[in-house]
């Protein structure tokens, strides 16, 4: 019988392995390797689905970690969202929600569930600092008028 040559991943180190395997064939054309290219893909994408938690990422964690995967920084975020630079400095400092525009454009360029960026997560806003467990999204509020329950 003959043996595979590769397998269900099942270390961190044979995940390491294929990923450098899988480099390497990439850059060398890999017109040759087509099949193996995307088997190494799969079992790579395998376990990087079963071991990598977005889940435990707020999405401003989520959006920053996959800028430095991606040698992103703010300004290239602000050219692919459509936003000012200002703009997007607020949303990656918690002062401003993720619109839907927004999160169906990082989806969409990231290849990742709109699900993961559409979670609710607190943000920073000192114009409602007063208000105790405020879950306040870029709203502002007249405290004079404000009710308290």
């Amino acid at each position: 019988m003959e043996t595979l040559k590769y397998g269900i991943i099942k270390t961190k180190k044979q995940y390491i392995e294929y990923c450098d395997i899988l480099e390497r064939l990439v850059d060398n054309g890999g017109e040759n390797s087509q099949d193996e290219i995307e088997l190494l893909g799969l079992l790579i994408e395998k376990w990087d689905s079963d071991h990598t938690s977005l889940s435990d990422l707020s999405p401003i964690e989520l959006i920053k970690s996959l800028m430095r995967e991606n040698n992103l920084k703010s300004k290239d975020l602000a050219v692919i969202l459509g936003l000012s630079k200002g703009t997007v400095s607020k949303i990656l400092n918690y002062r401003k929600g993720l619109s839907k525009e927004t999160i169906r454009i990082l989806a969409n360029h990231f290849k990742i569930s709109q699900e993961a960026f559409n979670r609710p997560y607190k943000l920073i806003n000192g114009i409602n600092r007063n208000f105790k467990n405020a879950n306040l999204m870029n709203t502002t509020k007249n405290i004079d008028n404000a009710v308290s329950i």
